[in-house]
């Protein structure tokens, strides 16, 4: 019986080395996300699912709500402001003021560097910013 037993045990276990040797693969990585290589075919799934999962709630931007004057007013501001700040960057003039309805800018080139006050008509409060070594003298 222990002869059997041991055979059988022998068999057993070449048997199981032989198996295992057999079933090992290289692994091998595949993209999922067509993003990233992935087959296209998931694309439309992978969209689904994330919409599905989004908790977000989507809310109208401020810039939809606004008119067409404010928008146009703020792309104004914003051109005036850059061309105030050109003209002192090219030595044009060393001052300028700029008014709106919320805000004061005020930009003077002093002897240390180009000085930016910004003012909120609201509140009052001002924020100084200084740059020095972007004008030429």
């Amino acid at each position: 019986m222990k002869p059997v037993f041991l055979t059988a045990s022998l068999f057993f276990s070449a048997t199981l080395f032989t198996t295992t040797q057999s079933l090992a693969s290289e692994l091998v990585y595949s993209p999922v996300n067509p993003s990233f290589g992935g087959n296209p075919i998931n694309g439309t799934y992978l969209i689904s699912n994330a919409q599905s999962q989004n908790k977000h709630t989507s809310g109208s931007s401020s810039s939809s709500q606004r008119s067409s004057l404010d928008r146009f007013n703020d792309s104004l501001q914003s051109r005036l402001l850059s061309q105030l700040l050109a003209d002192i960057g090219q030595g044009g003039q060393n001052s300028g003021l700029l008014s709106t309805d919320d805000f004061i800018v005020q930009i003077d080139q002093g002897g240390d560097g180009l000085n930016i006050v910004t003012t909120d008509k609201n509140t009052g409060e001002s924020t100084t910013i200084t740059v020095d070594g972007l004008i030429a003298d």
